[in-house]
């Protein structure tokens, strides 16, 4: 199946076995691994256990696992992609879906009737199998109450209507709002390639913000004609008309929904900090080793483009059609090798070192 047949058929639309999607499939990051990251406080992680019908959920930073043989726990390491190459490249192997909407690539580690019981999620998501089994049961159910007073969004009333068992390298789509429910058979781990869905509500509330900062009304309220008045508590009609037209000249363009949706989609989220050269190369020498090893993007890095704007890790700058090529082919591509990089101007140069004293980028070709 093509990325065309599947965006047309199922995307959005309904759910998707692809068996043995990775043929051979084992897992990335060993289990010590993921311990490791879960116990950094930069790493978004969660412990999940039931006991019966009780659920109990902890945040990390998590100091330590339960033992391997008690049954029914879950970690869930969020962004494992952010820290791991072959994480990270396998995030990159679905990017027939647009940066702007890729989001991150969880690992759930679970021991033998692990799971965050039934529930749905606001966006797509891919569930690769990548050790062990999960039987998996779904749903197209419109009920999408919750049970209350648990730490877990689980579903009160879960009426599956299919069933599956992944074995290592199959992989499961759903689309949004779609109710499922993995079960660990044994140990087991499962990728989910999740994407972004902000909310309208989120897009303006962030978008008001972004706008405060371009919004120019000069002048000051004025009633030269004031008349004396019967009623000192009443809003004056001339106030509440005067300031609804000053209210009414803000406008905002096409170009400034495109300068918000980059610098908020390439925003980096709260807990991603990027790390420089410990000893930066003068400029002269790094222009040398670009030009000789080529460069890639940091895989925290979010760079995105539209027209003459280039966004990354939440700035934005316009760009000359000189320029344009050369920074769209490093987005595109997340590396450019040194021709490439031949001919770039002084401005693209001078970006390029700026990103790589701030760790944005490395010099060489880590794809």
């Amino acid at each position: 199946m093509t990325p065309a047949q599947f965006l047309r058929d199922y995307w959005h639309k309904k759910p998707l076995l692809i068996r043995q999607a990775i043929p051979g499939f084992k897992p990335l990051i060993s289990v010590a691994e993921l311990a490791a990251l879960a116990a950094q406080d930069h790493v978004e992680s969660r412990l999940v256990i039931q006991a019966g019908t009780e659920w109990s959920m902890q945040e990390g930073p998590l100091a330590e696992l339960p033992p391997p043989e008690q049954k029914q726990w879950t970690l869930l390491v969020q962004g494992a992609n952010l820290h791991h190459a072959a994480a990270d490249a396998l995030l990159r192997q679905f990017r027939f879906i647009p940066d702007a909407r890729l989001d991150d690539l969880m690992i759930s580690v679970a021991t033998d009737g692990g799971g965050v019981g039934p529930h749905f999620d606001s966006y797509d998501v891919f569930l690769l199998q990548a050790q062990g089994q999960r039987q998996w049961r779904i749903g197209a159910q419109k009920d999408l109450s919750l049970v209350e007073g648990l730490p877990l969004k689980i579903l009160s009333k879960f009426t599956p209507s299919e069933e599956f068992i992944l074995e290592p390298g199959d992989m499961l789509y759903l689309p949004p709002h779609y109710a499922h429910d993995g079960v660990a058979i044994g140990d087991c781990q499962t990728y989910s390639i999740g994407f972004r869905a902000p909310s309208y509500q989120e897009l303006g509330e962030a978008f008001l913000q972004f706008m405060a900062d371009s919004i120019d009304l000069p002048g000051r309220y004025a009633d030269p004609e004031l008349a004396p008045t019967k009623h000192p508590a009443e809003i004056p009609r001339h106030m509440l008309t005067t300031i609804a037209a000053e209210m009414n000249k803000v406008r905002f363009t096409d170009d400034d929904v495109t300068i918000f949706l980059g610098e908020h989609l390439s925003e980096p989220k709260h807990n991603v900090f990027f790390k420089g050269p410990t000893k930066p190369l003068t400029p002269p020498r790094f222009a040398l080793s670009a030009a000789k090893k080529g460069l890639s993007l940091s895989r925290k890095t979010q760079m995105l483009y539209r027209g003459k704007h280039v966004f990354i890790n939440g700035e934005s700058f316009a760009v000359g059609s000189a320029d344009k090529a050369q920074l769209e082919a490093l987005a595109n591509n997340r590396a450019l090798d040194g021709a490439a990089l031949a001919g770039a101007s002084e401005d693209v140069m001078d970006a390029l070192y700026t990103w790589y004293q701030d760790g944005w980028l490395e010099l060489g070709l880590t794809g």
